[in-house]
């Protein structure tokens, strides 16, 4: 295992994803990667952004990859979780973090020619503002690569049932484990591009609030993206071809229209 390989193995997420003692977990976390990483050999761009980037795996593992970028930033809410990736990435030139607030500077206006985000927006209470924003650092024609998880349909049976069982097991701590009724479950299974049920909020140690996965519904994300950006290609992992109807994300990839 070289420098990077331990950065990454280090990593707050990637321990409770890509090496979950949840061997069903972490497939589908593998898979997950490893179709940001496909999409990120088609799409191109020397100078990518992950907005959102946790504790730096995918830009790691793009970094360490073959046609990795000239330039790779990743961005993240807290500054603890920035200086945490600094510090298990110090080895490598190709990588820099930096906080999101940071990304308001004019500076980073249209610097961009790639933005991933990737498990973020589902979290978020206010996407439209971050759809803005990465529309901002986006250059003019520049493409937008969005991951969210499918909570509707057959795979929140499914991952509501996953999740419990590695609570009991003491694996990880994954959001999205607030409990349905019976009809929230039924309206979820079945629901459409509105919002089927009501989302909690939670709020943070540092006053910020959050949502948890309950009630996301990636068609009504879709919608959004789509009124601001140009919708090219939708895929799902960790199987393609299982459709959003079994899988588990959902990837947008979208362009920046021309100003």
């Amino acid at each position: 295992m070289n420098a990077l390989q331990e950065a990454v193995a280090a990593g707050f997420y990637a321990r409770k994803q890509l090496f979950s003692r949840s061997r069903l977990i972490a497939w589908s976390h593998r898979g997950r990667f490893a179709t940001g990483l496909r999409l990120a050999r088609e799409v191109g761009g020397q100078r990518v952004l992950d907005y959102g980037c946790g504790d730096g795996t995918f830009l790691a593992l793009l970094a360490g990859g073959d046609r990795s970028p000239a330039l790779a930033i990743g961005a993240e809410l807290h500054a603890a979780d920035v200086d945490d990736c600094r510090d298990r990435f110090r080895t490598s030139d190709s990588l820099r973090f930096t906080t999101i607030a940071d990304l308001a500077s004019p500076a980073h206006d249209e610097a961009f020619d790639t933005v991933f985000c990737m498990e973020v927006l589902e979290h978020v209470i206010e996407p439209e503002v971050v759809l803005r924003a990465m529309n901002r650092l986006l250059v003019p024609g520049g493409t937008l690569v969005l991951s969210v998880p499918i909570e509707i349909g057959l795979p929140v049976l499914a991952k509501q049932l996953v999740r419990r069982v590695a609570g009991w097991r003491g694996i990880g701590h994954y959001p999205g484990t607030t409990p349905y009724s019976m009809p929230q479950l039924w309206r979820s299974v079945f629901a459409r591009a509105t919002q089927h049920v009501g989302r909690p909020a939670f709020r943070a140690s540092d006053g910020s609030e959050f949502h948890d996965h309950k009630g996301f519904n990636w068609r009504l994300l879709r919608s959004r993206v789509g009124r601001m950006f140009d919708l090219r290609y939708e895929t799902t992992s960790p199987v393609p071809w299982l459709g959003a109807q079994l899988g588990t994300q959902r990837w947008l990839v979208a362009r920046k229209r021309a100003s």
